[in-house]
């Protein structure tokens, strides 16, 4: 991580002037073995977090993009079949076809690429060691820093205590699993790290009876401002925003599902407003 560390430290002076949003993206895995062979998983590509970039660099932010490797990037993520899209002429041009806005793509990327920083993980343990590290860089930022955490981190875990260092061996028969919960760590976050950021988390659910009341618990539990629900089957053109004394859906129209637009853009644009009224709350530091 040192290595990132420098290079964070020096993109953060190249952007002193800008707002700052640490774009935390992807699902992080739990290894079964200290040498890894097994793990567990889950489903998340990174498209939330991905898309969401874009989004806050058209705003003008610069923009950390905490990531799981080989998840979902910005731009790119526009892109998954690219080679399906090429063809190779007799005089050995290549001709992309059916990506009418991959010029376009390209231009903001190259406009974006001083206000990018890419950060990878992998493990959940990397996950949240490396989380804490890069918001210790960004104190000093006080309320121009936007946390946004889009990344799907798992609730249950193997303790080191648990752990086998070598691969399980099925000779042994069938495989017994205790997950201990993952600690708690955004309450720290929120109160000793980063405590003059706006810090925005995600709640998803499948069942909508929840949502609303596990939202709230953790703005109870944490204390941070704002987190986005969103139920598992609808999480893609509806979500709602829950602050200490608000609950405000935000949903796609039918002529905007029609036309492409991303619910991403939407969030942004709502969290671009309120972080502009959170900084004439709290004047960043002198």
């Amino acid at each position: 991580m040192a290595e990132w560390l420098d290079r964070l430290d020096a993109f953060l002076a190249a952007n002193s002037d800008r707002l700052v949003a640490l774009v935390t993206s992807g699902g992080t895995r739990v290894p079964l073995e200290k040498n890894t062979v097994r793990f567990i998983d889950n489903f998340s590509m990174g498209t939330r977090g991905s898309v969401s970039t874009e989004y806050f660099l058209d705003k003008g932010y610069a923009v950390i993009f905490f990531h799981r490797e080989e998840s979902l990037k910005p731009f790119c993520r526009r892109f998954p079949h690219l080679f399906d899209h090429l063809s190779l002429g007799e005089d050995g041009s290549v001709t992309v076809t059916g990506y009418d806005k991959l010029a376009e793509t390209l231009q903001k990327k190259r406009d974006s690429v001083d206000r990018l920083l890419f950060i990878p993980f992998v493990d959940l343990h990397q996950y949240l060691h490396d989380l804490e590290l890069i918001c210790h860089r960004l104190n000093p930022l006080g309320p121009r820093a936007l946390i946004y955490l889009a990344a799907a981190v798992s609730d249950f875990y193997i303790s080191q205590e648990q752990i086998p260092t070598h691969k399980i061996q099925s000779a042994a028969g069938d495989l017994q699993l205790t997950l201990t919960i993952v600690p708690k760590t955004l309450h720290r976050l929120v109160n000793s790290v980063v405590p003059k950021a706006l810090v925005v988390s995600f709640k998803l659910e499948t069942d909508d009876a929840l949502l609303i009341r596990k939202a709230k618990g953790a703005i109870d539990n944490y204390g941070h401002q704002l987190v986005i629900g969103n139920i598992l089957s609808t999480r893609k053109h509806k979500v709602v925003f829950v602050t200490p004394d608000t609950v405000t859906p935000l949903e796609l129209s039918e002529d905007q599902i029609a036309k492409g637009v991303e619910i991403e853009e939407l969030i942004v644009e709502d969290l671009h407003s309120r972080h502009d009224a959170f900084l004439k709350e709290e004047p960043s530091p002198s």
